[in-house]
């Protein structure tokens, strides 16, 4: 075994198989019926064997009860055969009826990861998945985005374990299944229970042998070790999901691209307007409080004839930057126009988007434009949500807003008043 070095860890690794292949081709549809009507079949005969078998096992023993004070030891011998006979097809008969019951487990599973497109819910659908393999109490599965972070979606693993998971120990892709056991020193060993042991580590290996990601499995049981069939099982769920992820993972970035602005990275019109509309219902259905501000940057054209038009797109970013930094989490940042920016605020009034504004103006104002440092000015119109508006209704309030905020002299916000429409 190789010395793995882990944070608060000392692991040892091992090299396993390689993922298997899948003993159905998944283009050949293996359904379900089918392999009930094997099984049934098989059924049916070993169970007219058996009952025919034991029917004779009655009448030889009877007779010889009968014929001979003393058995006849061939036909003892021949008994016991029989009897060896029966129990070796029963035992053929209990796994045929689990390799069925794997198979359509399997193709239940295709099925699934083939109704979706969504990359989370797919990798939530792979760990419900592995965590139904014996043995194993925590699993994590992590895809790799191209230009950004992985996506990572955990089970049974504490907040803190999440934040700073336990690795292979291998520097880059891995070459093939790795087992990694861990240890603990004995003045910080804490309760059975509580801790990672292992972790069986399977890479997800797409087209052209392109890493996609890695399913992870951890075991709490310092007496566990994962059996052979577990992990293979493990390896033929990985081999189904990888094209579904691939997949998803390809229309992710294909709806990214088309929902965010190339300049800026924030999301484009089309995206807020559509995310506005499905908000907008969402609040009035469940009466929850949304507000909406509008910014523009103040004489943005001047500014552009002043410093050129290249130099002009470098404010723009630099103002989504900003922008960027200012809001929550949950909130929505969009680029709507040349010179004009959305912010989407659920769960917020009024004055929490004024002070949203007041965040984002006080960064701007420290941002100098030319020589002659100038500074970044810019307004804003506020809208919160009433009762009975629509998407249009409350864009228009806001929109109405900020045309005041300009005629009173910019560099300002305006709250749209709640009668107006």
């Amino acid at each position: 075994m190789v010395s793995v070095p882990f944070p608060e860890y000392s692991a040892w690794g091992y090299l396993d198989r390689g993922s298997l292949p899948l003993t159905c081709d998944p283009e050949e549809r293996c359904g379900d019926g089918e392999v009930l009507a094997v099984t049934t079949t098989a059924i049916v005969a070993v169970v007219a064997f058996v009952a025919a078998s034991t029917l004779l096992t009655i009448v030889l023993v009877r007779r010889m009860g009968h014929s001979a004070p003393k058995p006849d030891n061939e036909l003892v011998r021949a008994v016991d055969e029989m009897r060896l006979k029966m129990d070796a097809l029963s035992q053929d008969l209990s796994d045929a009826l689990e390799r069925a019951e794997r198979e359509s487990r399997r193709n239940r599973l295709f099925g699934e990861l083939g109704g979706s497109i969504d990359l989370e819910e797919l990798m939530d659908r792979v760990l419900d998945a592995a965590m139904k393999i014996p043995g194993f109490d925590a699993a994590m599965i992590l895809v790799e985005a191209q230009g950004g972070a992985p996506t990572v979606v955990t089970r049974g693993m504490t907040p803190q374990e999440t934040a700073k998971p336990p690795t292979s120990g291998v520097v880059g892709a891995l070459p093939g299944t790795i087992t990694v056991t861990y240890r603990y020193g004995r003045d910080r060993q804490p309760p059975d229970s509580e801790l990672l042991c292992g972790g069986v580590f399977i890479p997800l290996i797409g087209r052209e042998l392109a890493p996609v990601g890695t399913l992870s499995l951890f075991w709490r049981s310092s007496e566990h070790e994962p059996r052979a069939e577990d992990i293979e099982q493990a390896e033929s769920l990985v081999e189904s999901a990888i094209p579904a992820i691939e997949n998803a993972r390809r229309y992710g970035e294909a709806r990214k691209e088309a929902e965010t602005d190339a300049l800026t990275g924030l999301f484009n019109q089309r995206y807020f307007h559509e995310t506005l509309r499905r908000e907008v219902l969402r609040a009035q259905r469940y009466e929850r409080s949304l507000a909406l501000i509008l910014f523009d940057i103040d004489d943005f054209k001047s500014i552009n004839d002043q410093i050129g038009h290249l130099a002009g797109d470098r404010v723009l970013a630099q103002a989504a930057d900003r922008l960027r930094d200012a809001v929550r989490s949950v909130d929505v940042a969009c680029r709507i126009g040349g010179d004009e920016f959305a912010v989407i605020l659920p769960e917020s009034s009024a004055i929490d988007a004024d002070q949203l504004y007041r965040r984002v103006q006080s960064s701007m104002r420290g941002t100098a434009l030319g020589p002659d440092e100038d500074r970044l000015r810019l307004s804003a119109g506020i809208a919160e949500l009433q009762h009975g508006d629509t998407a249009a209704g409350l864009f228009e309030r806001a929109d109405g807003g900020l045309y005041r905020a300009k005629d009173l002299g910019k560099d300002r916000a305006d709250i749209a008043r709640v009668s107006e429409q």
